[in-house]
């Protein structure tokens, strides 16, 4: 029963697989840390305050890219749109140079705005929570882009777009 003292041990076999049935966007973050550039595939997105504009993503901590995240002054997250399924793919698998390749604009911040986003959101780093297995990273936004397309969806471990009702 929810609400009991006594601790409750959840498979995490088991609570992945429920998760996963929450469906959500995806997106590729990506940062620059003043000397290496990083960029991986997340759906942990969220927003978290609109005053002031805040954004939530996580990372596990045995990442290899979260020292550069850590040190970072700020990331960029870059929503795509259902007809962008590659770069998913392609950020979500280890790679000496994750940027060889792929076509991106540098921003103010140095970070890489991806081409053909379904929305970006550029942020200042504002606080690091450690959360379990994850460090979430709390970002104030700077900057928002979005056009009207169809997102990329995750759900029940696969990719997939939203029929509309």
């Amino acid at each position: 029963m929810i609400g009991q003292d006594s601790p409750t041990t959840i498979d995490s076999r088991e609570f992945r697989a429920a998760m996963s049935r929450f469906a959500t966007g995806v997106a590729v973050v990506t940062t620059f840390d003043g000397s290496k550039r990083e960029g991986l595939t997340i759906n942990s997105f969220t927003s978290l305050s609109l005053d002031p504009p805040l954004v939530l993503w996580s990372l596990r901590k045995n990442a290899p890219s979260l020292s550069t995240f850590q040190r970072a002054e700020g990331f960029a997250i870059n929503v795509l749109c259902a007809n962008r399924l590659d770069l998913s793919q392609h950020f979500a698998k280890p790679r000496a140079d994750k940027f060889e390749n792929v076509p991106f604009s540098e921003s103010e911040m140095g970070n890489a705005v991806l081409t053909g986003n379904l929305a970006l959101f550029e942020c200042r780093k504002s606080q690091t929570v450690d959360g379990g297995d994850h460090t979430m990273f709390i970002g104030e936004v700077l900057r928002v882009e979005y056009r009207d397309d169809v997102p990329l969806i995750f759900s029940g471990g696969r990719y997939c777009t939203p029929a509309l009702i």
